[in-house]
């Protein structure tokens, strides 16, 4: 009986001990794999790994948060359905006026031989490619192919079509565009890469701005893993500003362990999608432990900071409006 006993614990410690060791351990942190090192930028944004694998099928289980002056919106509480005008393309809103916000962000999912809608009348709108390649196509019949980490800014009253042979995922901002005199926007397609890195003097992280600062763009977007934009549809609250220029959108890049030096409280609004890493955001009283495909809506003067943890670097994409006299 004694020897039946021990064998019974050699196998349970053996087990306990195998459990350990894998990816699903309870106490392991699983670390990039090579197939996982082969992926495409982004791939995390489409397919998020941060849920530990016993709570990925408990029900009623989110990371999903609702406030007056916050949301977390994660990918386990996305809705999909089909959008307006859009052919062979789902649709997941993340942020709209109905929380509080003064433009629009969402998913779009298109599938083989699909096409983009028209936004409304006045509508500005930014697309950003996370998955798969699209082609932008205009009036003078030229078209060009938009990548992964590639961007086009398509002013109001512009006719555009988005096409996808195979599939694609886009991230979209749409707000009302605030017309300032004679100022006019334009047409701009980029990349990420190709944008200058910003001074951030007192800060570490890396910046780009995706749109130009000047009056005419009342919105833009930057990556440090930071992204902004500006409003949308003709039900949005109507906003009275004397200057052009009102949003960034901008990517912000983070090294493990570097964090905002400055904890923010500010007039802007944010619209933010997290492309890689993972980190601890605070929002208000709030702390919240966020990873790539997460998207964050900030109201004005909720307190915010970040904090890059992981091994890998932290990336987001970032709206904000800017340059506009808040009465």
């Amino acid at each position: 009986m004694r020897s039946l006993h021990l064998i019974v614990f050699i196998i349970i410690i053996s087990l306990l001990v195998k459990a350990s060791k894998s990816d699903d351990g309870f106490c392991s942190a699983p670390s990039p794999s090579i197939d996982e090192k082969t992926k495409p930028i982004y791939w995390k944004v489409t397919n998020p790994t941060l849920s530990p694998s016993h709570l990925q099928d408990l029900p009623g289980y989110t990371r999903s948060v609702y406030k007056r002056d916050h949301a977390l919106i994660t990918p386990e509480s996305h809705v999909y359905s089909p959008l307006p005008d859009w052919t062979n393309t789902l649709g997941a809103y993340l942020i709209t006026p109905a929380m509080g916000s003064h433009f629009v962000m969402y998913f779009a999912k298109m599938k083989g031989m699909s096409s983009s809608g028209l936004p409304p009348k006045d509508i500005e709108r930014l697309v950003f490619v996370v998955e798969g390649a699209v082609t932008l196509t205009n009036t003078s019949s030229s078209s060009q192919k938009l990548t992964v980490d590639s961007y086009a800014y398509l002013p109001p009253n512009f006719y555009h079509s988005l096409d996808c042979v195979e599939s694609a995922t886009l991230v979209v901002f749409e707000r009302r565009y605030e017309h300032l005199g004679s100022h006019t926007t334009e047409l701009i397609v980029g990349s990420t890469d190709k944008q200058p890195l910003l001074e951030t003097p007192g800060e570490v992280f890396e910046l780009r701005k995706l749109l130009p600062v000047s009056l005419a763009y009342d919105l833009n977007i930057h990556v440090t893993t930071l992204f902004l934009f500006n409003e949308s549809f003709s039900f949005f609250r109507p906003l009275k500003f004397n200057y052009c220029c009102f949003c960034h959108m901008q990517i912000m890049d983070f090294q493990p362990g570097e964090f905002l030096n400055v904890k923010e409280v500010h007039y802007n609004q944010h619209g933010l999608l997290l492309l890689e890493g993972q980190g601890i955001y605070r929002l208000g009283d709030n702390w919240y432990p966020v990873q790539a495909g997460d998207v964050i809506w900030m109201a004005p003067f909720v307190l915010q900071w970040y904090a890059a943890l992981g091994k890998t670097r932290s990336r987001y994409l970032l709206y904000k409006d800017v340059n506009r006299n808040p009465l």
